[in-house]
């Protein structure tokens, strides 16, 4: 049995190290080439945790994922978006 708790994204930064070593290791806007570097901070419903997005890298902001252990496993739906036909 597995637990996993919804919540939405409300920030995404990537933590990939950068090349020149002599500059601080400051996240970066979303846009990283390698997925394996997306973290997002996610809310759950008023608490926020940092979260991988390695399993989602095409999450975007205002998304609601599914999360388990840190890590988010897949995209929810909300009924808003199955009403209207949309896809995430």
């Amino acid at each position: 049995m597995c637990l996993a708790v919804a919540g939405r994204i409300v920030a995404i930064t990537s933590l990939a190290p950068q090349l020149a070593s002599a500059q601080p290791l400051d996240p970066q806007p979303a846009e990283a080439e390698d997925g394996l570097w997306l973290e997002a901070e996610v809310d759950f419903g008023g608490v926020r945790q940092q979260v991988s997005l390695a399993c989602l890298p095409g999450a975007r902001v205002g998304d609601r994922v599914l999360v388990h252990v840190g890590l988010a496993l897949s995209l929810v739906l909300d009924d808003d978006d199955e009403a209207s036909g949309e896809q995430p």
